[in-house]
């Protein structure tokens, strides 16, 4: 196999693929370029299928620390745990990839994207997913399609396809579509805050901006509005039309032979098919209304059973996997004919009916925030921990040269028992870290940019059938207002489906377990009143009409509306947690912020010690946070430093060599004093200028308060010689 370059230039992005380079074993892969940007991507396959109806697909996103000139941090000095980015970057190319494989395809296969150069410039999810695609396309795998991603930021009003990362810092706006031709497969959405300049108040002075004119500023989360949303989609898929046809065309020749590969059959009985659905009709639908209820309903395996017995009384044969097949193809029929053609759901709601929500804000007495939320037979306990900064993660991206601090956490727990099942607890998978990632992007553009502290959202999902992410979210934002973190607007979020067939569609409101399973697509929406701040999109058809999304996004606009008008209800009743500590945040002059600290830091440990309160100060722009048990306090602390940050700005003397002046003694060490001057500055008279003996003993001369003459012997700057009158006598 000759190696081939292949360069491609397309949606701002210049790329460079080589082919049969590396990993020649592997059943497909490429070394891609981009910039200084360097990545493997290989494919490898199990030539033996599993017997589970599932594709055994697994990615694996690695960054080498080699990749950005450095040595691994920490005890152990090579890469061990995959950092958060890149598990969800794992799960991206996952969820990408997954619908091209074609159907019955039950061969466990590996895709591997590693980083071993990286560019502080470009965007490495974009280039992971343009490397993986291009090694599954050219490699011996029976898939025929080729992916494009395009993110979209905006920036200075304006949409830019496939931003840097420098352009990104600017962007409000982050959405990163995976299509294939004109058929879209996945997106990611999110808005990012900005301040925005209301105006300069030339009658109000800022004193800690040195006397400039006040600047009036306020928060936006910048939501975007269905509208606004779907045009920018329709941007990216046209970009992604274009540049999925010059990948095609430029890898089509360097694609190997498929090797000979048997895909699982899908099993159709027309006769079992039409036994089940005269004789169990109204079984099956019983199993549906159960099913309606659980992720983990088990009717349907009851009414297996019983036509298993049926058909081995009858005489007839009775193919455990197949009736399984069956049974479940007719149950999703069902379930599809009741949604398109009666407009009812399994459950009996209408299609944008959402389910009974309850809602209780700080059940733990001992917690500084909490919420349980329940919609449904769905239930997610969302608590809130406030810290100080020093209490944020820290981390790094390889694009980075220093590591970074993540001041605002969301963790998701889903135990087994929350759908019934007897499973252990273990570390978080892709699946918690992504679905807490979806949380956090969407409550993240609410907080404000000021908050001084850290905040941890951790959601323990307690009962779950369907949308237990979008219960995180509204959840989450009623732990964070009782936690009294202020909000620019409350969060909520809703799961969205839609089933399509013979040209009927409808779209669901707030689907459950069932509906995600046999619908043909599943997003999930979230936002303000104002707009939608976050959403995330797998589509299982071949593509979906964007007139039908835009349709979707207005219903999901009123569903979220309905959920916050019941969490400003819930919002109203809060009561305040015991156990959330006082806090205050004030500023002072950058310039005092020695004066509070002292020499040494004694100033500062005495405040901590005698008023029983933490302190963070911002040495930038003087800002000061006190946080303590008791409030008394907490406010004592604060008017003391603020009487020490008052205090005039003392100027040192300039003093004469040779006259005496009257001092106080301040602290005696065993090296001397430490006398006040007039000018309130602290000198030292050292010990072996007390008196022409010697002197041993110091506190049986003097006591800390007396007052004491002393004569200057030399001033430099601010040290001050001294000696006394009995000294120089």
């Amino acid at each position: 196999m000759q190696e081939q370059i292949i360069e491609i230039e397309v949606n701002n992005l210049t790329e460079k693929y080589e082919f049969n380079k590396i990993a020649k074993q592997a059943s497909g892969a490429v070394m891609y370029r981009q910039d200084k940007a360097v990545l493997i991507a290989a494919v490898a396959i199990d030539d033996k299928a599993v017997d589970e109806d599932f594709l055994p697909l697994t990615v694996q996103y690695i960054e080498k620390s080699y990749a950005a000139a450095k040595i691994p941090g920490g005890f152990v000095k090579r890469e061990t745990k995959p950092g958060d980015f890149e598990t969800l970057t794992s799960r991206i190319i996952d969820r990408s990839l997954r619908p091209l494989f074609p159907q019955g395809f039950h061969y466990p296969v590996t895709i591997t994207v590693m980083v071993v150069s990286s560019d502080s410039e470009v965007d490495m999810q974009v280039a992971a997913l343009h490397a993986a695609s291009a090694a599954l396309f050219v490699s011996d795998i029976p898939v025929t399609q080729s992916i494009a991603a395009v993110r979209v930021g905006k920036v200075e009003n304006e949409m830019v396809i496939n931003p840097t990362l420098s352009q990104q810092e600017e962007s409000v706006l982050d959405l990163l579509v995976v299509g294939s031709g004109e058929d879209i497969l996945m997106i990611e959405m999110r808005t990012i805050a900005s301040e925005i300049i209301d105006d300069v108040d030339i009658d109000m002075i800022d004193p800690m901006m040195g006397g400039m004119p006040m600047i009036l500023e306020h928060q936006e989360s910048n939501e975007l509005d269905e509208e606004s949303l779907v045009s920018a989609i329709a941007l990216a898929g046209n970009a992604i039309a274009q540049a999925t046809q010059k990948y095609s065309n430029a890898f089509q020749p360097l694609v190997r032979e498929a090797i000979e590969l048997e895909l699982a059959e899908d099993k159709v009985d027309e006769t079992l098919y039409l036994y089940i659905e005269n004789h169990y009709a109204k079984e099956v639908e019983s199993a549906i209304a159960h099913m309606a209820k659980s992720e983990r309903s088990s009717e349907l395996k009851k009414v297996r059973t019983k036509i298993l017995e049926a058909l081995e009384q009858e005489g007839k044969e009775s193919d455990k996997e197949l009736v399984s097949k069956v049974l479940e193809r007719y149950k999703k029929t069902v379930v599809r004919r009741m949604i398109l053609e009666k407009h009812i759901r399994a459950d009996g709601r209408a299609l944008d009916e959402v389910r009974p929500i309850s809602i209780e804000t700080n059940i733990l007495p001992s917690v500084h925030g909490s919420c349980l939320f329940t919609r449904g037979q769905t239930q997610a306990l969302v608590t809130a921990t406030l810290g100080d900064k020093k209490d944020a993660q820290m981390y790094e991206l390889i694009t980075d040269k220093n590591s970074r601090s993540e001041n605002f956490m969301v963790h998701y727990n889903f135990p087994g028992y929350s759908v019934g099942e007897a499973k252990f607890i273990g570390a978080p998978g892709r699946r918690e870290l992504g679905h807490g990632n979806l949380a956090k992007r969407a409550l993240e553009p609410a907080i404000p940019f000021n908050y001084e502290g850290t905040i941890r959202l951790v959601s323990e999902i307690l009962e779950s059938n369907g949308s237990s992410s979008m219960a995180t979210i509204c959840g989450g934002c009623l732990a964070l207002r009782s936690a009294d973190v202020d909000m620019t607007d409350l969060v909520a979020g809703i799961a969205m489906g839609l089933v399509s067939e013979n040209g009927k569609y409808a779209v669901l409101s707030d689907i459950m377990g069932l509906e995600d399973h046999d619908g043909d697509m599943d997003f999930k929406v979230a936002g303000t009143k104002k707009g939608i701040t976050a959403l995330q999109m797998d589509i299982k058809l071949g593509g979906i009409d964007l007139s039908i999304l835009k349709e979707a996004l207005e219903q999901a606009n009123r569903g979220k509306n309905h959920i916050i008008a019941l969490m400003e209800e819930a919002e109203s009743k809060i009561v305040e947690s015991g156990a959330l500590p006082s806090t205050e945040f004030f500023n002072i002059h950058p310039s005092k912020i020695g004066d509070i600290i002292g020499k040494a830091g004694a100033t500062i440990r005495d405040i901590i010690e005698k008023f029983e309160v933490s302190i963070d100060i911002d040495r930038n722009d003087g800002g000061v946070k006190l946080s303590g048990e008791d409030k008394e306090k907490v406010a004592a602390a604060k008017e003391h430093i603020k009487k020490i940050a008052d205090a005039p700005i003392k100027k040192q003397m300039m003093y004469e060599v040779g006259k005496s002046y009257e001092g106080k003694v301040k602290k005696i060490v065993d090296f001397g004093i430490f006398v006040e001057m007039p000018d309130g500055f602290d000198a030292l008279l050292h010990i072996s200028k007390v008196a022409k003996e010697r002197v041993n003993n110091l506190t049986e001369r003097y006591h800390e308060g007396d007052d004491i003459t002393v004569v200057v012997m030399e001033q430099k700057g601010k040290k001050v010689e001294l000696a006394t009158p009995e000294f120089l006598a």
